[in-house]
């Protein structure tokens, strides 16, 4: 599989800009994400502000490189989410390359990936990482280059709401799974059984990877969409930790998966956009439990409206 990789600079070079900018890309097709401090690569830049056609203070910023398999990039996808960035008085300059093939592990341990403790109680590490924090959880993640290892204000709100919400005998579909780390500690916290779902097949293989090394069984990793939900489940909770537009999209074939008074975490979306999200919740019969936020990031609890069900 060949990756592209796009080394972006942002000016100002901040926390919340990258937290967006990763956003969008991944709206559009991008998967990994590594901060780093040196830009090491002669190639073609570019610029999101026309007014700023140069790729220049370069010392003075946080690079932040960007994988997107070379299959599915599009120039004009990008030129429209750099044009169209959320933020304000932002320029984000890029440069482009072919992806070296090189030790992703190694990348993830240098640049970006380090353990993380959510709530005091579940650690996740890489399978390089020494001196590891003790927890009442623990998972191992070989990242490779799916994205989701826990840092992100999205995921490390799932994982806190899974730690506090019970889910002992659970049936539990965990929707755009990416390195399957939320089926992996549902599973650890007593569901019965998960069902892990991607449309990216790197996203499979190293969920497989990643549940076998933490040694469990009871989670079925499939590659779909979720057109692919049809003859699957019905499930007690539904993990969807994904964007937006697809959960806007798809909110319709998940709702009809689900048991009677089931719930459902969502998560992937800016606060503001939690009315939208909640209109189509209400059509499709989910009602709102409670709302969390994050750094910006929503992550919203929901109940499938009916009378009977293991969710409270």
């Amino acid at each position: 599989m060949k990756y592209l990789e796009f080394t972006f600079t942002t000016h100002p070079a901040t926390e919340a800009v990258q937290d967006v900018l990763s956003a969008v890309l991944a709206e559009i097709g991008f998967d990994s994400f590594v901060h780093t401090d040196e830009l090491d690569r002669p190639a073609v830049a570019h610029a999101a502000n026309p007014e700023h056609p140069e790729f220049a203070e370069k010392a003075e910023a946080d690079h932040f490189r960007c994988y997107i398999q070379q299959q599915l990039f599009s120039q004009e996808a990008l030129d429209e989410v750099l044009a169209n960035f959320p933020l304000p008085d932002v320029r984000i300059d890029y440069v482009m390359a072919e992806a070296e093939d090189k030790d992703w592990n190694e990348e993830w341990e240098k640049n970006y990936f380090q353990p993380l403790v959510v709530d005091g109680r579940c650690v996740i590490a890489g399978t390089f990482h020494k001196d590891v924090p003790q927890a009442e959880y623990h998972i191992t993640i070989n990242p490779q280059m799916s994205f989701g290892t826990g840092h992100h204000a999205t995921t490390s709100q799932m994982i806190s709401r899974l730690l506090s919400d019970e889910v002992a005998g659970m049936e539990v579909l965990d929707m755009g799974c990416g390195t399957s780390i939320l089926a992996i500690l549902a599973r650890m916290r007593g569901a019965r059984h998960c069902v892990a779902i991607d449309v990216d097949d790197w996203c499979v293989r190293n969920s497989l990877d990643n549940i076998a090394l933490n040694q469990l069984d009871g989670i079925d990793v499939e590659l779909g969409n979720a057109q692919s939900l049809a003859d699957k489940g019905p499930f007690d909770l539904v993990l969807a930790n994904i964007n937006l537009g697809i959960l806007l999209n798809d909110l319709q074939h998940y709702v009809p998966r689900m048991k009677p008074n089931a719930c459902i975490y969502m998560s992937g979306f800016y606060d503001t956009d939690v009315p939208q999200l909640l209109a189509e919740a209400e059509r499709q019969g989910l009602e709102l439990v409670d709302q969390r936020v994050l750094d910006g990031w929503a992550c919203l609890k929901l109940r499938k409206a009916n009378r009977t069900g293991n969710c409270a």
